[in-house]
């Protein structure tokens, strides 16, 4: 693994929203940091040779019969352990100290007092320092060998410390924004407590991945299924690095792809990073099994079965294939091995291959599985991609067939694309394109009577869509500025031919989804 000459700091997830983010905040520490199930055996992490464990949220009571519990086994290992709200109460609890749910809670904003100026953890942080809270229960009782460092007016045990045995915990959240000092309590926690060494940035994950890469594919061949996104960008050109020519991918345009998307990848990866490419134009294939289907749900799944049977049959020209590389993301592989349930560690069809036949009998390579996407993109700074590819806003694996509502043909594709086209342009020159999480066109299945010139025209609609969000799963509608809507409605209804009306779309997730199908 890529990982094997790095301390490591384990997060055990009791079903937190911000296991995630504890990760990534260590790992911004320059400290390897890996999330693993809350009942993961004294055992198994005594096998992993951590540096120390963060206890995360979670939400649960720990006083119900049920709540979740860690094997007591870690607190004998000798190692740091820092626990988080129910992490610091399910750590008090199993230690003798007890918990209660007293009648005032503690949501959002609070400032914590410092009480011990000695404190480990709480090092250089000032007295009144704003911390984010989130929780009802409470720590009532704290474990013999332990003292309280910090309070609030609601919570007397805000953080404790037991210096001797090295375990700590808050009550609030150091890992989200609001909590001010709280990047800095991670990094005494992680460099200065476990005195872990802060190694880990992706000019040695790439050395580490190219010779891991190197001895689990020898001389064999990889295929690896291009669609010109992030993910699968990035894990082509560092396979490409590591073994040459003996990685070819497949790049399939579908005829669903951006305005000049498809001359775009075969450049950039055949001409520019002399990868091997092996290229099918099967817009024709597409466009005629599309043909008078307008049902959201059929689409999806024409064009995901087509997909497939045409990488397989280009794959099928690449000489004998031994792997197949995909852009798994490490959320992706959390997701697949979470104690509270999810799906199965398949081949997942938002990937760029789903649903290959089981006779093909190739290896997965999935070289990204230990990052998160933001150090996915980090990667492909490092690997010299360029930003307009690194930055880029996500993309549907059905491409515009998703975005063209109603009947797909090549003519509203072509208007899409030019509306597409359009409208990214504009939020670019406004300098608003990295504070949108995604930005995409829908061509309506509805006419409208406009006026355009002296011309009574009938033509089509359009909806413009900006979000904010910060993992697809809830997403907020962008306050997109006036100007650039007029601008962007004047140069699409002025220069694509089939639109004359233009809308925007202000539905939050929930009650919409981000796309419309």
């Amino acid at each position: 693994m890529a990982i094997d000459n790095h301390d490591l700091i384990l997060v055990l997830d009791f079903g937190a929203q911000y296991s995630q983010l504890i990760a990534r905040r260590v790992r911004e520490c320059g400290v390897y940091s890996k999330i693993v199930p809350f009942n993961t055996t004294r055992e198994e992490i005594e096998k992993l040779n951590a540096k120390g464990i963060i206890l995360s949220g979670g939400p649960a009571s720990v006083k119900t019969k049920d709540s979740p519990r860690p094997d007591a086994g870690i607190f004998s290992l000798g190692i740091p352990i820092l626990g988080i709200c129910y992490g610091l109460q399910v750590m008090s609890l199993m230690l003798g100290g007890d918990v209660s749910c007293p009648e005032k809670k503690e949501y959002g904003l609070a400032n914590i007092d410092i009480i011990d100026k000695s404190s480990e953890l709480l090092a250089g942080i000032s007295d009144k320092s704003q911390v984010w809270m989130s929780h009802g229960d409470s720590v009532s009782r704290i474990p013999q060998g332990f003292r309280t460092v910090a309070s609030t007016s609601n919570c007397e045990y805000t953080a404790i410390e037991d210096g001797k045995r090295r375990f700590y915990g808050v009550q609030f959240h150091p890992e989200v924004v609001h909590s001010v000092d709280g990047m800095k309590m991670i990094r005494t926690f992680a460099l200065s407590i476990c005195k872990a060494k802060n190694d880990w940035n992706m000019g040695s994950f790439v050395e580490d991945s190219i010779k891991a890469i190197r001895e689990k594919v020898g001389d064999k061949q990889v295929l690896c299924g291009l669609s010109g996104g992030v993910d699968s960008s990035v894990a082509a050109l560092l396979i490409h690095k590591a073994i040459g020519d003996q990685l070819v991918c497949v790049f399939v345009n579908n005829g669903m792809l951006r305005k000049n998307e498809a001359e775009s990848v075969l450049d950039l990866f055949g001409k520019n990073f002399k990868i091997r490419l092996q290229y099918a134009d099967a817009e024709n294939d597409f466009l005629s099994a599309l043909k008078g289907i307008t049902e959201p749900e059929a689409k999806r799944k024409i064009i995901g079965k087509l997909f497939v049977d045409t990488f397989y049959r280009e794959a099928r020209k690449c000489g004998d294939i031994s792997f197949l590389a995909q852009g798994t993301l490490y959320p992706d592989v959390i997701e697949s091995k979470s104690a509270f349930g999810g799906p199965s560690s398949t081949i997942k069809s938002h990937h760029n291959v789903g649903g290959l036949p089981e006779d093909l009998k190739w290896q997965l390579l999935e070289p990204l599985k230990e990052l998160f996407k933001d150090e996915v993109r980090e990667l492909g700074k490092e690997l010299g991609l360029p930003d307009e590819l690194v930055y880029r806003h996500p993309f549907p694996g059905p491409g515009l067939g998703v975005r063209c509502i109603g009947e797909v043909t090549k003519e509203r594709l072509d208007t899409l694309r030019d509306v597409d086209y359009i409208f990214i342009d504009e939020i670019r020159k406004a300098g608003l394109y990295d504070k949108i999480w995604q930005a995409l066109a829908d061509l309506l299945p509805v006419k409208s009577v406009g006026v355009q010139g002296d011309e009574r025209t009938y033509r089509e609609v359009c909806s413009l869509r900006a979000v904010t969000s910060e993992d697809a799963m809830t997403a907020d509608w962008f306050r997109m500025p006036y100007d650039v809507l007029q601008k962007c409605a004047s140069r699409i209804c002025n220069e694509v031919k089939g639109v004359n009306r233009v809308l925007y779309d202000i539905t939050s997730k929930p009650p919409g989804t981000i796309e419309w199908e």
